[in-house]
């Protein structure tokens, strides 16, 4: 077998504890291979280079962030290796692993980001398991594609699409595919499938780009009582307005004009920002409140999860001009992310 290329980029799964302070740690980034070939006698045979691009807690992460990994990883020459593991926080995983989903989508080997729930010398920690089905999973010459291995705690171990994978849930560490459609399943009898999209040939119609995320986008989270004149538009492209889960923000006047997200649409019209709205699933009927906004001139994502909506419109910001440009790419299929 040709041997893993390892990235390491910091996060929970390369720090320690320090006077109750967890922090990244140069020091424990190799400790997760030294664990894995101390639990796995019988794979000393495999051979990992390691690198280190980043050292960050995941949570302190830029789109250029991006950048930077693509390039230490395309510098590697990525089809060269059996195979690619990323070691990654979880606070943005799901949008670090959306990003190397789009941007790589038509690697031809798989490539893997691995987390950790708590640092590696804590025995709640599933980072050491996470590895060990990425090394797995890489072995049996499954899939190309990017996808996340990880074991929610007392659950079996998931493999998931890494344009389809959600945060984390509230005040947990665990995580999920978007409408619990995991990719696969591992355990003792190996890799199982879950889902149709498993079966199907990788999908590859992604137009040729450059590692470049725009950082002028506004994401705005949907509450009670949000007054849209507080926001300031300056330096801001774009706007993507997330959604509460029936696909709906708030369209009435009832509370005022400042409450209503159809006067901020029709705002940023006159401010030439272009408003962009998800999640939401397309389906025969809407909302009358959804209709609203969408007759006031934003622009729907259809069928993707939030996280993958944000950095796919980061990318297309970043590499295309013309509005039409932007909107063929958005309305695209490039890595499996459309449900």
């Amino acid at each position: 077998m040709k041997d893993i290329l390892v990235v390491f980029t910091g996060g929970t799964i390369g720090s320690s504890i320090t006077e109750g302070s967890i922090d990244t740690d140069p020091a424990n980034s190799y400790k997760l291979i030294d664990l894995y070939r101390k639990t796995h006698d019988a794979e000393q045979a495999i051979q990992f280079k390691c690198l280190q691009p980043l050292q960050l807690l995941s949570e302190n992460l830029h789109p250029c962030a991006w950048t930077t990994l693509i390039k230490a990883v395309e510098a590697e020459h990525p089809d060269q290796w059996a195979g690619i593991i990323i070691t990654h926080g979880t606070d943005t995983l799901a949008y670090t692993a959306a990003a190397l989903g789009f941007y790589f989508n038509k690697l031809t080997v798989p490539l893997l980001l691995v987390s950790s729930d708590y640092p590696l010398d804590d025995k709640r920690a599933n980072g050491l398991a996470n590895f060990a089905c990425a090394v797995e999973y890489i072995k049996r010459q499954m899939r190309a594609g990017v996808f996340v291995p990880y074991r929610n705690q007392s659950e079996a171990m998931h493999l998931h699409s890494g344009v389809r994978l959600a945060s984390s849930l509230q005040l947990s560490g665990d995580f999920i595919s978007v409408q619990f459609k995991h990719h696969l399943e591992f355990g003792a009898q190996g890799f199982i499938e879950l889902t149709e999209q498993t079966r199907k040939p990788c999908i590859t119609n992604g137009p040729k780009m450059l590692p470049v995320f725009s950082d002028s986008i506004l994401m705005i989270k949907p509450y009670p009582g949000l007054n849209y004149s507080h926001l300031d538009l300056s330096g801001v492209d774009a706007v993507l307005h997330d959604l509460y889960h029936s696909g709906t923000a708030c369209s009435s006047m009832q509370w005022g004009a400042s409450c209503s997200l159809v006067t901020f649409i029709k705002r940023c019209k006159q401010e030439g920002v272009v408003v962009y709205l998800a999640p939401a699933i397309k389906s025969e009927a809407a909302y009358q409140s959804t209709c609203e906004l969408l007759n006031a001139g934003a622009k729907m994502i259809w069928n993707m999860s939030i996280e993958a909506a944000y950095v796919k419109l980061c990318l297309a910001l970043g590499n295309f001009e013309r509005e039409q440009e932007i909107n063929d790419f958005m309305v695209s299929d490039i890595a499996g992310e459309l449900l």
